[in-house]
């Protein structure tokens, strides 16, 4: 069944074309990724769908009855409001029925029988209602996706306006959630969450009794949630029925088909031009008006040929490299005995962290166990390296120059243009500095924006662009994903996998963390526990750590039952026994009625007794 049609539609903003005859629909319980680069158009679909954003043509249409969700922007509320209040708002339909059957149910007492009745045939009816909305779960659905989302008892206890953007994020999407929406539309929802977050989320999404439409540039995401892919270009909307791996498969296999049927279409005009030029030929060297008719003929075939434009496999991306980096000496960092506290919340206790030449460290952890604070606190020491005392918890490597790119990005004047700002940075002149950031995808009046008109994207892009440049040997990297879509994000990782120099970055984007990391380290109790080896080795030893406990607990539960069923043995030989000596006793009592009838009671218990044993025990 179809949830929503969307056909041939366009959008501008002002003169810029955003994209045009894009059709797709959404069927019951489809899991949709839309999927494009940046600029292409996949947020203001959502909008569009939503109602927050018209179409210059085409239209949509929705299935009678359709229910929308989307997790837009962050809405404002009065400071009085808590956490939970929002959360409850949710089942706003499903209160208003609890209360008018709780206030129904206070009247029944002062009714006479008449009036009674109509009471209980009304209070009947809501209770009805009250079970087809789910009522008697709602507590259970508020702590499944708290727990999920990682909204604790205090935090549902807090005033909303006093969360940090990350956590007014995570509040919004557990209130989307907890609507249940017929189409649920999410931008980016692995943005501030933590790994273990977006895993329950990915586990909620597969499970859950709607459609859902994403934008995601999470490729591990897309590959366990998504089964339809949606890519948006300009002129067209592309539909891949499976998810992310089948898509980057399916892509290239449209794309040499493509590619086959443009040349086989440009081999056939070249031999009718060929074909017609010779005519041509004939026709002056014969003085033959029948030449000159065949090549009109066939110049008229010719241009009734509706001639395809030459397939494009992907998008414009950046052609970032490397320039050749100074080797640092082999020990890049050791630090131990980090402490870390804000108050009276400790995030790092007796920590150590140490890197040599060529590592790519992966710091993971759950939101708020440290991570970023980890980065800042070895940034602000490495200022100091040159002045540190040899008895430093902080050992520096020799001949290190470091590059940072943070998870925010700031700029120290965002009023300059792209173009000033490399030139200034890197003391280069124009042309240097539109070669190096037409690498970027700077280009034209590109480089004239100012920078604090960029997106998180561009200026990301332009950071990198930066950090390339200089002879760097140590990449600090804090979501260096962020904002990047997934063509960038390749891009990126092709760069760092030819970089020579060592990398400590922080990452949730478990496709980035796979491709470059060669060591893990998770923060986790205070401690900083490393894994040596790469992102599959770390979810291969956590998955023993979880599965050892498991594993236990159903050897003793197989040992419990296996002693059980000893006992129940023994106990069925037991009642065999006295069965056998009834049955003799019997033959002894052959002509005594009443005794013979006793033993027959008796025989009757043991055999009940024997048979319900008997279905206890497990084989």
């Amino acid at each position: 069944m179809i949830e929503a049609n969307i056909n041939n539609i366009s959008k501008t903003f002002g003169a810029d074309l955003i994209f045009e005859n894009i059709s797709f629909d959404i069927k019951t319980n489809e899991r949709i990724g839309l999927i494009g680069p940046n600029g292409s158009g996949k947020t203001t679909i959502i909008k569009i769908l939503y109602g927050l954003e018209n179409v210059l043509q085409g239209s949509i249409s929705f299935r009678k009855g359709t229910k929308l969700g989307y997790l837009d922007q962050i809405p404002d509320y009065e400071d009085t409001v808590i956490v939970l209040n929002i959360l409850e708002k949710a089942f706003e339909e499903t209160y208003k029925i609890k209360k008018a059957m709780d206030d129904l149910s206070m009247t029944f007492g002062d009714l006479d029988s008449l009036k009674l009745e109509k009471a209980l045939k009304e209070y009947a009816r809501l209770t009805e209602v009250y079970e087809q909305l789910d009522g008697y779960n709602t507590e259970t659905k508020i702590n499944k996706v708290c727990a999920g989302l990682k909204i604790s008892v205090s935090m549902r206890n807090t005033e909303f306006n006093r969360l940090s953007g990350g956590e007014k994020t995570r509040v919004t999407l557990a209130k989307i959630l907890l609507e249940e929406p017929s189409i649920l539309m999410l931008d980016e929802p692995s943005n501030h969450l933590d790994l273990e977050s977006i895993e329950w989320l990915e586990n909620y999404l597969k499970s859950y009794q709607g459609s859902v439409l994403v934008v995601s540039h999470d490729r591990y995401f897309l590959d366990n949630v998504c089964k339809k892919l949606v890519e948006l270009s300009t002129y067209k909307a592309h539909v891949y029925h499976g998810n992310y791996s089948y898509y980057v498969i399916e892509k290239e296999r449209r794309f040499l088909l493509e590619l086959k049927i443009y040349l086989s279409q440009q081999k056939q005009i070249k031999r009718m031009e060929d074909q017609i030029k010779q005519y041509r030929i004939w026709g002056v060297m014969r003085d033959s008006d029948k030449m000159f008719k065949r090549a009109k003929e066939l110049e008229h075939r010719l241009s009734k040929i509706a001639r395809l434009d030459k397939p494009k496999y992907g998008n414009d991306k950046m052609k970032l490299k490397n320039i050749d980096t100074s080797r640092s000496g082999k020990r890049v960092l050791e630090a131990f005995n980090i402490h870390k506290s804000f108050g009276t919340l400790e995030l790092l206790k007796d920590a150590h962290i140490d890197l040599i030449f060529q590592d790519r460290l992966a710091i993971l952890g759950n939101n708020g166990t440290g991570k970023t604070t980890l980065i800042r606190m070895l940034l602000e020491d490495s200022t100091l390296r040159d002045s540190i005392l040899e008895e430093s918890n902080y050992k520096w490597g020799s001949k290190l120059n470091i590059g940072y790119l943070a998870q925010e990005i700031d700029f120290k004047d965002d009023n300059l243009s792209v173009l000033d700002y490399f030139m200034y940075e890197h003391n280069v002149n124009q042309g240097v500095a539109r070669r190096e950031l037409a690498k970027a995808l700077f280009i034209r009046d590109d480089v004239l924006k100012k920078i604090k008109v960029l997106s998180g994207g561009e200026k990301s892009k332009l950071k990198l662009c930066s950090l390339t440049f200089n002879q760097t040997n140590f990449l600090i990297l804090d979501e260096p994903t962020n904002h990047l879509d997934i063509d960038s994000r390749e891009i990126l990782e092709e760069m760092l996998s030819e970089f020579h120099g060592s990398i400590l970055f922080i990452s949730h984007d478990r496709y980035f963390i796979k491709k470059i990391a060669s060591r893990i380290g998770e923060i986790d109790d205070k401690q900083i526990t490393y894994y040596e080896g790469d992102y599959d080795y770390f979810r291969h030893m956590k998955s023993l750590v979880i599965e050892e406990p498991k594993q236990k607990k159903e050897r003793q539960t197989k040992q419990t039952k296996q002693s059980e069923s000893i006992d129940y043995y023994a106990k069925l030989e037991l009642i065999e026994e006295q069965i056998k000596k009834i049955d003799q006793q019997m033959e002894e009592y052959g002509y005594d009625l009443e005794k013979l009838q006793e033993l027959h009671k008796e025989k009757d218990k043991l055999t009940e007794q024997y048979n319900l044993i008997f279905t206890k025990i497990d084989y």
